[in-house]
């Protein structure tokens, strides 16, 4: 019988106990900052002199590694290094599979305070933020091998007198992961072992601006003994290597996290038959949000703004499930906007290996830029209320920005600004709040605080979101137990730790025998 699933616990960093060993997992890190880390193809080690350099986004002059950058004959050669490894390792037990992910997701918890810290360097995670990207991390190892283990006998069907029939699910093949950098352990390690427990064999590709989280996290599976070839690590440039491998005759799927552009610009190039190619692509992509908090008129405003607050500016905004509109019921507006003022300029901005920081750096001067000349549109939408300001003297700091009194159409309540800025718009009943927070393209996650039942199931069922929260704010979903993706422009409703997930990475076969 397969074991229930728990998931994995936040630290609690008011024990000095474990305080102390995410200080030693900071020194850990300081003590290899600016190694060098070789692209790894069929189980070999390979450098290049091109490499792609991590930065530190709360100090831009400290380093934290260099990886190897993949050109496209690399790419080619990890390409058949995986087709070659798939011919074995889709016939491997799937009990040997899950094995490999619940001894990796041993390793990690053993160095779960490292991965933070690592994180807290390289991503700009304050150690709340960084400690469950881990856990989330281990929670996808450990549920994913536990569903492979469910499905492995694939599914009943109905057999016939001297017929017997199987529904069984086998892998697809050669798959493309290209994880985005804000959840660079949790995100990039589930999508890669979701699809390797299957029995499909990878190429990942880390994103550009956290590629040494991904460095360590392949180091891991190589010591629980995950098989040459099945993971190949191959850093490089989306426009050379991304391109190249999306539209490869032997990709037979591609799992995407990041930007609604970039998705669109994959999926339309996946659907595009190569030379030689004979297969339809899979695409699994979740592509971002412009996501809604809504407060009704007899909300706990307390629970409202603390909410908007934790779910607009940890991290500073930079998740798909980030709160970046509050639509509130204009009977409380002011109470609830005035109260998330009040909240906010309490929240500290800086470097986030101090345990005391709520927000810390945004990724990078790109990201940066972006998100200084939204709060310029924003200030010339509304009323900018909070923040404002940034400062990229020695890192990338932006503080916590609330802007008011925006229109439901203006471009700050409809574009996705992955940044520390939400937007606040009045609506003049519980109705018309429902209306605005469906006016978007996106449908990721999305909030309601109420207290009235009738107004909460109406929610439940016109809220368009893949992932919609009660009395609570709306990001933190956790692996199995709030599987994770959206509707429309936010992706293809793949839902990340949840029980259909592994089946997006496998095909069902009917076999029927006669006696």
């Amino acid at each position: 019988m397969v074991q229930p699933y728990k998931h994995e616990s936040l630290t609690d960093f008011t024990v000095e106990e474990n305080r102390k060993a995410y200080l030693q997992g900071l020194q850990i890190v300081e003590s290899y900052l600016a190694q060098d880390y070789d692209l790894i193809i069929g189980g070999e080690r390979v450098s290049t002199d091109e490499k792609i350099v991590s930065y530190n986004p709360a100090n831009n002059q400290e380093v934290i590694g260099r990886v190897s950058k993949a050109n496209r004959e690399l790419a080619e050669k990890a390409m058949q290094a995986a087709v070659d490894a798939f011919k074995t390792w889709r016939k491997a037990k799937p009990e040997m599979r899950a094995d490999v992910l619940f001894k990796a997701a041993a390793i990690l918890r053993r160095r779960k305070h490292e991965f933070s810290a690592l994180m807290t360097k390289e991503a700009g995670k304050p150690w709340r933020e960084a400690d469950a990207d881990t856990a989330e991390a281990i929670d996808f190892l450990e549920f994913y091998a536990r569903q492979m283990l469910r499905i492995k006998e694939g599914v009943p069907v109905q057999s016939r007198p001297n017929e017997h029939n199987r529904y069984d699910y086998i892998p697809l093949g050669v798959g493309i992961i290209i994880p985005p950098w804000n959840f660079p352990l949790a995100i990039m390690a589930g999508t890669t072992v979701a699809a390797i427990v299957a029995g499909n064999t990878v190429l990942l590709k880390p994103a550009s601006t956290t590629p040494i989280v991904a460095a360590k996290f392949v180091e891991i599976l190589e010591q629980a003994g995950l098989p040459k070839g099945v993971v190949n690590f191959v850093p490089g440039s989306g426009a050379e290597v991304g391109d190249y491998l999306v539209d490869h005759k032997d990709t037979r799927f591609i799992s995407f996290t990041g930007s609604r552009d970039v998705g669109l610009r994959i999926y339309e190039r996946a659907s595009k038959l190569s030379k030689g190619q004979i297969w339809l692509k899979r695409v699994i992509a979740e592509m971002g949000g412009k996501d809604t908090i809504v407060v009704d008129k007899d909300a706990d405003l307390e629970l409202a703004a603390q909410s908007i607050v934790a779910s607009s500016f940890g991290f500073s905004g930079q998740k798909c499930s980030a709160c970046s509109r509050a639509i509130v019921v204009e009977d409380v507006y002011d109470q609830v906007l005035s109260r998330v003022v009040e909240l906010t300029n309490q929240l500290s901005v800086g470097n986030p290996e101090d345990q005391t920081v709520f927000t810390g750096p945004v990724i990078d001067q790109s990201a940066f830029n972006k998100v200084i000349d939204y709060i310029e549109i924003g200030k010339q939408e509304g009323r900018l209320v909070a923040g404002g300001i940034g400062d990229n003297s020695k890192g990338y700091f932006i503080q916590p920005t609330v802007i008011a009194d925006l229109a439901p159409k203006a471009r700050l309540m409809q574009e996705e600004i992955f940044g520390p800025v939400v937007g606040f718009t009045k609506a003049k009943d519980f109705e018309q709040a429902l209306e605005i927070a469906n006016n978007t393209e996106y449908g990721l996650t999305g909030a309601v605080i109420s207290k009235n039942r009738d107004h909460i199931e109406k929610a439940r069922e016109d809220f368009h979101v893949g992932n919609l929260y009660i009395n609570r704010g709306c990001t933190g979903a956790i692996v199995g137990y709030q599987p994770f993706g959206g509707f429309n422009m936010s992706g293809t409703d793949s839902k990340a730790g949840g029980p259909d997930y592994l089946l997006l990475h496998m095909q069902a076969k009917t076999s029927s025998e006669l006696y």
